[in-house]
């Protein structure tokens, strides 16, 4: 049996770039908290999907690539005044989640779900509640966990 690996993970952040103000600062948060714990920038790679929608098949994509340790899945759905919103965020929670029981590495969901673009920039922003580091500092500590098993 081998040791499980050590050093530094390589992380895949997977963006949606609809509500994009409030998605690059998630992925701002994330990038700068993972480079704090000590992942190197060059083991970070960033992908793009134009919306929540399209995050579970790329997230299935990438970890059927083998070349990353843990995912951080990134979105924003705002609520507005058609069923619009429950389907998105439902299928891209639906999903992430079918992707993430079977992956065998961390799966993050860091879709954010709010009422409002003041809600999602509230929660995004950097020097506010910073959810973007948040979801970095869960994969690490999913992976942490995951390498121990």
């Amino acid at each position: 049996m081998s040791s499980p690996p050590s050093g530094p993970p390589w992380i895949a952040l997977l963006v949606s770039r609809f509500n994009s103000m409030v998605t690059e600062e998630l992925l701002a948060g994330a990038r700068r908290r993972l480079l704090a714990l000590g992942v190197p920038e060059y083991k970070i790679a960033v992908y793009r999907v134009p919306g929540a929608w399209e995050l579970p098949q790329a997230a299935e994509r990438i970890v059927h690539s083998r070349r990353h340790e843990a995912l951080i899945a990134i979105g924003c759905v705002v609520r507005g005044e058609t069923a619009h919103f429950d389907l998105v965020a439902g299928q891209a929670n639906d999903g992430l989640g079918q992707v993430a029981r079977s992956a065998g590495i961390p799966v993050v969901f860091g879709v954010l779900a709010t009422d409002s673009p003041e809600q999602a920039m509230e929660r995004a922003d950097t020097q506010g509640a910073d959810k973007g580091a948040e979801f970095a500092e869960a994969a690490l500590e999913m992976l942490a966990l995951y390498r121990s098993l």
